[in-house]
């Protein structure tokens, strides 16, 4: 590239960054809502438990289904329109959802979302490499995963404003829907599927993956290929194994925040999805900081991060079951937000793993395979937590999340030893 072209070309880098961030995180919107909408619908006697816990189990394990289908196809279709459509169809469906007050309709729409949902993260995995380098995709591909903070947080906050302002749980549904409309638009005219779409070069990768990208010679890669990157790369399968614990951790506390800080605490929904936010916005330091340390302390090498990472969410997690009911909201506070500093590292950089050691040709594909183990997860975090909460109480639901992100731990330290990326393999 010209000098000119360089300084175009990171300027337009940085602009679909952040207009690929606001989408997605629009996805998160209508995601995360039943989260806040829940302890009224449970006062209410709207739905059971037990059949939240269902639907929460289906949902999460539909939407893994759906990224690792949808990783296939986003590797081969246009990224913006599959994102686009994403959110089109997931605004319907909380649309639906709010409208609904049966539960067998409730389950219908809400897995049905949880499909629409996987429409989202395998295009911008894929987008995200042919737009950054592999040597800073660390650390720019962590600023972008801040996203799913900042969408988990925008949806608590909207939804704990809705009730501040006298509406029911309905809204927290019809609101979210008219943004995702918004944001589908947005979508479509403003993210550009890569440099070439946007009227720039590709990016020039021959320095990673050797002589024969340099001179022209690399051939057009098969379905083939692409299965080969991802089912047969060790790293990858190791990953995707410890993808499951994290989202043990991470959805249990999001999915179940403001339910178990005022059932086991005593804590109200307003000030314990307040909690939450905070949960959150720890996590977007802990996410930029754990792929700025990446690159910076460990050259690229993500899983020596996620192994302390997973080392610290666990003790922060243990600190919190181990406080006694009458302690006070700030030292609740510091744990959880500790633990969201710390889990959303390896929630951010497993999907930068994943697209490093299957390259760009199978990004999106491997990190569909990340996503179906990771929301596999959510048969412990939905249904799990819910029954061990039921029978054994709060105070064995945590120390069980725990435990959990110590096991997770010992997978990423099983991957130590690998190399940065998969490229010149």
């Amino acid at each position: 590239m010209t000098k000119e072209e360089q300084a175009r070309f990171k300027k337009r880098q940085w602009n679909f960054i952040l207009c690929s961030m606001l989408a997605y995180a629009v996805f998160y919107v209508t995601r995360k809502n039943l989260s806040m909408a829940q302890p009224e619908m449970l006062a209410q006697g709207v739905i059971t438990k037990e059949a939240l816990g269902t639907i929460l189990t289906v949902h999460g394990v539909l939407y893994g289904c759906s990224r690792f289908v949808n990783g296939f196809w986003a590797d081969k279709l246009n990224g913006r329109v599959f994102m686009a459509a994403g959110l089109a169809l997931s605004a319907v469906m909380n649309l639906l959802f709010g409208c609904s007050s049966l539960t067998i309709l409730f389950a219908v729409f809400w897995i049905a979302n949880g499909w629409t949902q996987g429409m989202g993260f395998p295009p911008c995995a894929k987008m995200l490499t042919h737009w950054i380098h592999p040597k800073e995709l660390a650390t720019k591909m962590s600023i972008w995963n801040t996203s799913h903070s900042f969408g988990s947080a925008a949806a608590l906050g909207l939804c704990s404003l809705l009730f501040a302002l006298g509406c029911g749980w309905r809204w927290c549904f019809y609101v979210p829907a008219i943004l995702a409309g918004l944001a589908a638009v947005f979508c479509f005219f403003c993210v550009k599927d890569g440099p070439g779409e946007d009227g720039l070069p590709e990016l020039d990768l021959s320095d990673v993956r050797g002589k024969a990208e340099e001179v022209g010679q690399k051939r057009k890669v098969t379905d083939a290929d692409r299965r080969r990157l991802v089912f047969r790369n060790r790293v990858i399968w190791l990953c995707a194994i410890a993808n499951f614990f994290v989202y043990v951790v991470r959805f249990g506390f999001l999915d179940w925040g403001p339910t178990f800080l005022k059932e086991y605490k005593g804590i109200e929904v307003s000030k314990g999805g307040l909690m939450i936010i905070a949960f959150e916005l720890a996590a977007v330091v802990g996410t930029v900081f754990a792929g700025w340390f990446t690159d910076r302390v460990f050259k690229g090498r993500g899983v020596r991060t996620c192994v302390f990472c997973m080392l610290f969410a666990g003790l922060c997690a243990l600190g919190f079951w181990y406080l006694p009911a009458g302690a006070a909201i700030w030292q609740a506070t510091l744990l959880l937000m500790g633990t969201g500093f710390f889990i959303y590292g390896p929630q951010a950089l497993i999907g930068i793993v994943a697209a490093q050691q299957a390259t760009n040709d199978a990004a999106a594909m491997a990190n569909g395979f990340m996503g179906i183990m990771g929301y596999a997860a959510t048969t412990v975090s939905g249904l799990g937590i819910a029954l061990i909460s039921k029978h054994l109480g709060w105070n064995a639901a945590l120390l069980s999340i725990g435990a959990f992100a110590i096991v997770g731990m010992v997978f990423f330290l099983c991957a130590w030893s690998a190399n940065a990326d998969g490229y010149k393999k």
